[in-house]
């Protein structure tokens, strides 16, 4: 922690807040505080948007060689540093130990996938119609762009922003969450050793996040926005976007439905039942919210699966042992203690968990309730936590259409050994991602991201650097 900055990261320099503002870091395991950072104005976002405005020409000029060669060094350091990152991100979110490394490999990959994209932008040359003409296609940088990371993944959302942006010949300002932004001025100090040069990642933190980003977004210098976080806050920020016709990526809520049916092999629909509801405590935006069993295999699954959960440990992250940590704040269990007991309220049995435990840290146990009426306000809201509700369902219609009745669309999960099913299935899904047989869909290599009010636009695999690259024509007249 010693080491870790805390400063802002501006134009290549560690530097306070304007007004010497500062705010605190809490251990969401014992509620103490850790340390304080430098909490960003007004008057700091504009000189990290006077600084990334001011390197974009010579960074858009950098050439893609020596782009991808950066973001291969820093992908290095990460992998030499993976244990040190993660103390520090057990330590500002609670994750344990074993998945806060699991996320710096996760993180580092993305480094690495985006190296490899910046030599393989390409642009194109062909005749038009009338035969006269020619048409030349080159891609160049978007610009100065605006990054919004969230706090349940601090290290890897970062690097899936940044790695394209990069990659692309963009330049930055990035504002992580006020929860956790000791990963993300980590995250500069590694570009910075890797050899990125100065203004081109500048980071702002903040408990102001609406006097330091309205701004930027409205002023127009800014031309790219990539905001990761909740569909209410995109909705705003998309307002703010409008007036200067800000270009936006948006990756929003989910509220995931996990289908198992009749014939899926519940040894695997359980074990991917675990994996797509309790990576993070339950805390991510593709974590399975409503889990539809058919009715025939519905109470063998709960049981299953309410054994599993039970049997995980509880405790803070930096335990040996421990396989499930804190939520991130009073805030996010509260929320998670609301939607339970209306829940049971409305006639839900409660299999596991169910209790908040006494004493000190924002802990909630894995929790499992079964006959979760189609009424309680968990089926529409996005849980971000370690409670899993199941309902069941008796035909393929009934449970698309329950599955697709829901404003977002981010990831569906669906368990069946029938090929024309899996295939129908999916199909009628109305979400951007499909985990088959399998609870984690996300990959660099793949591309991420959602439809309906889960956002626009796609985060990693091969069209992610399309989202920071803007098209050029070029007439050419043959005489």
């Amino acid at each position: 922690m010693s080491d870790t900055p805390t400063q802002l990261f501006i134009g290549g320099a560690w530097v306070d807040a304007a007004d010497g503002a500062t705010m605190p870091v809490d251990d969401p395991a014992t509620g103490e505080i850790l340390c304080h950072v430098a909490d960003a104005g007004a008057k700091d976002a504009k000189l990290a948007e006077e600084a990334a405005v001011q390197a974009q020409e010579g960074w858009a000029r950098t050439a893609p060689r020596v782009r991808s060669e950066i973001l291969r060094r820093a992908y290095e350091i990460i992998v030499e540093r993976t244990d040190e990152l993660a103390h520090l991100m057990t330590a500002e979110m609670g994750k344990p130990l074993v998945e806060a490394r699991g996320e710096g490999a996760y993180a580092a990959e993305f480094f690495r996938w985006f190296s490899e994209e910046a030599v393989r932008i390409d642009g194109g040359f062909g005749t038009l119609p009338d035969g006269r003409n020619r048409m030349l296609l080159s891609r160049r940088p978007v610009g100065p762009c605006l990054l919004i990371t969230p706090w349940n993944f601090p290290l890897a959302m970062g690097t899936r922003k940044i790695g394209p942006a990069v990659a692309a010949g963009c330049t930055m300002v990035l504002k992580p969450a006020p929860q956790t932004p000791l990963s993300s001025l980590a995250l500069a100090a590694i570009l910075k050793e890797a050899g990125l040069p100065d203004g081109v990642l500048n980071v702002v933190t903040t408990s102001r996040a609406g006097e330091v980003c309205e701004p930027l977004l409205r002023g127009g210098r800014i031309r790219k926005l990539s905001f990761t976080g909740s569909t209410a806050v995109g909705q705003l920020l998309l307002a703010q976007s409008a007036e200067a016709v800000v270009r936006t990526s948006m990756e929003l809520g989910g509220n995931a439905p996990f289908i198992v049916f009749e014939d899926a092999d519940l040894d695997k629909a359980v074990d991917g039942a675990m994996i797509a509801k309790m990576r993070n405590m339950g805390e991510a935006c593709t974590a399975a919210n409503r889990f539809f069993v058919h009715r025939s295999v519905a109470e063998e699954f709960g049981r299953r699966l309410a054994e599993r959960m039970g049997a995980l440990v509880v405790g803070p992250g930096t335990r040996d042992g421990v396989d499930v940590g804190p939520l991130i704040d009073r805030t996010g269990r509260g929320k998670v203690e609301v939607l339970v007991a209306d829940a049971v309220e409305r006639g839900a049995r409660v299999l596991v968990g169910g209790r908040t435990p006494e004493g000190p840290g924002c802990f909630y146990p894995p929790t499992v309730l079964t006959d979760v009426s189609p009424e309680s306000r968990l089926m529409d809201t996005e849980i971000f936590g370690p409670v899993a509700a199941i309902l069941t369902f008796d035909d393929e219609d009934e449970v698309i259409r329950r599955a697709n009745d829901t404003p977002w669309g981010l990831v569906g999960y669906v368990f069946t050994q029938g090929l024309d099913r899996a295939l129908r299935v999916s199909e009628r899904l109305e979400v951007g991602m499909v985990g088959l047989n399998t609870g984690l869909v996300s990959n660099p290599a793949a591309p991420f991201g959602g439809v309906k009010q889960s956002g626009l636009g796609r985060e990693g695999g091969r069209v992610g650097i399309d989202e920071f690259l803007e098209y050029q024509y070029l007439a050419v007249p043959v005489r």
